[in-house]
């Protein structure tokens, strides 16, 4: 391509956009209108023309200027929205240190943070906490202050037993469950014993997968769909499953219920097992919770549960309820003293499940989250009707369903709006990039945003979700019209 060089008047100003240069014109025209930002020659707020007439004064095709405006709204240095044009984004360029240099000790923390993963912690229930912890202290026997017990504290695991029967369905008696300290802890203990391989939901935590393959379990993705993981993908060879049936994580869907009885009879007939991360079970907010899949079959699956998203998670406190047989083979794998979860913050759980607040806990945050997910669907649907937010109404996170090819834009917008939101991809099995299907092969993954609703104070919330909905991908301009074709010669 020959070297070119046009310009075109920014509404009416003296300001000319120059292109010039040899290669891609949408390559080009994007780096002139960063200069024109970055410099300073278009203001924060300055309105564009449409990408008609500027297509007109450039002598370029439509689409190629309605998709450079489309990737620099991606990026943040433009803004967009329905009835009133592109502008330059308010923020177009990342804030730096004054007078300061960048170290490890001080790099920039985002101002909004949307990532998944643990509730606002200044929501944390103190004042009953506190009440729990006295009551449960001036009640404790002796020997809660010696070694600790690999099985746990018995008043919390009798607690555990009644609380998970009623609320989750889980059929087990205290000497069936045994205290980790957290889902990570279990996943941790459970290599150890019945060792590899595992299959997992192509979508899923990466640290759990890791820390599997730390202990020498390698795991293979199961296909999720919105019914769930695919469990027919199941074979003979896999001695595990790691599912999350209640909300499939982070997609956010629930096994359906054929599915939840073919994963059980998988597990019958070849002596598999089943881990049930059953990690935010709790919060559902169309209809009540699904009860857990270990009330299908107490002796193939295994349960993991914790406080995490329900207090904090840093009590550090988690629970296996466990086949009969894996009982005895995990305390010895956990070792003849309990080094992980304190004594006393477990007769505190205990106290707080017994007297009702950890309950009422439940039912405040379940009010909260609920709200704020409301909050966010209104405003994607006021402010970009064309994200949808897919999965079931549950849980701490949203996944919203963007455009083929701009989740990895939409992420990169959100950090110009100092924003911490984390894509879709990030949570897919590296072997499920490539799958074969009726002998082609696809890739499998869907663009998304991963935002977690959970996380920020009251006050930060709405500041959050327009910072998110700022950097959401616009609509796809529809196509140019083709040229009409002259009539064809009689």
């Amino acid at each position: 391509m020959n070297s070119w060089v046009n310009s075109a008047e920014i509404l009416g100003s003296d300001l000319p956009l120059e292109l010039s240069g040899t290669g891609n014109r949408r390559a080009l025209l994007m780096d002139a209108l960063r200069e024109a930002v970055r410099s300073g020659r278009l203001a924060p707020g300055t309105r564009l023309p449409p990408y008609r007439s500027l297509a007109a004064d450039l002598g370029l095709a439509r689409n190629t200027v309605a998709d450079a405006y489309a990737e620099l709204v991606a990026e943040g240095w433009l803004a967009a929205r329905q009835g009133s044009g592109t502008r330059v984004a308010e923020r177009a360029a990342p804030v730096t240190p004054v007078h300061r240099p960048r170290t490890p000790e001080r790099v920039a923390r985002p101002v909004h943070d949307l990532v998944q993963g643990q509730p606002d912690p200044s929501v944390f229930p103190r004042t009953a906490w506190l009440a729990s912890a006295r009551r449960a202290l001036a009640a404790a026997p002796d020997d809660a202050f010696g070694p600790g017990d690999p099985h746990g504290r018995p008043e919390l695991r009798r607690a555990l037993a009644g609380y998970l029967a009623r609320v989750r369905g889980v059929r087990a008696a205290p000497d069936r469950i045994v205290l980790c300290s957290g889902a990570a802890h279990g996943l941790r203990l459970l290599a150890e014993v019945v060792g590899g391989p595992w299959a997992a939901e192509e979508y899923g935590l990466p640290f759990h997968r890791g820390l599997l393959a730390s202990h020498g379990v390698g795991t293979r993705p199961l296909g999720v769909d919105a019914d769930g993981a695919r469990v027919d993908g199941l074979t003979r060879h896999d001695r595990a499953v790691l599912l999350t049936p209640a909300h499939q994580f982070p997609t956010g869907g629930p096994l359906h219920p054929e599915r939840r009885a073919a994963v059980v009879d998988w597990a019958r007939a070849t002596g598999g097992l089943v881990v049930e991360d059953d990690y935010d079970g709790e919060f559902r907010y169309d209809r009540q919770p699904v009860g857990a899949v270990q009330g299908l079959d107490p002796e193939h699956v295994v349960l993991l549960g914790s406080v995490s998203k329900s207090l904090s998670p840093a009590l550090r406190i988690g629970w296996m309820v466990l086949p009969q047989r894996l009982v005895a083979p995990v305390v010895a794998a956990k070792g003849e003293r309990e080094p992980f979860s304190s004594a006393t913050e477990q007769l505190t759980l205990a106290d707080f499940i017994e007297s009702g607040a950890y309950d009422r806990q439940v039912r405040r945050m379940r009010q909260r989250h609920r709200r704020r997910r409301d909050q966010l669907v209104a405003a994607l649907h006021a402010r970009a009707p064309h994200v949808r937010v897919t999965g079931i109404a549950a849980g701490l996170h949203a996944v919203l369903e963007l455009p083929p090819g701009t989740e990895r834009s939409a992420v990169r917008a959100a950090a110009w709006q100092g924003l911490a939101v984390e894509g879709l991809g990030d949570y897919l099995h590296p072997g499920a990039e490539h799958r074969t299907v009726a002998g082609a092969s696809i890739v499998p993954h869907r663009d998304g945003l991963v935002v977690g609703y959970a996380t920020p104070a009251e006050s930060a919330y709405p500041e959050a979700v327009d910072a998110l909905c700022r950097s959401l991908p616009p609509v796809s301009p529809p196509p140019a019209p083709a040229a009409p074709q002259p009539p064809a010669a009689p």
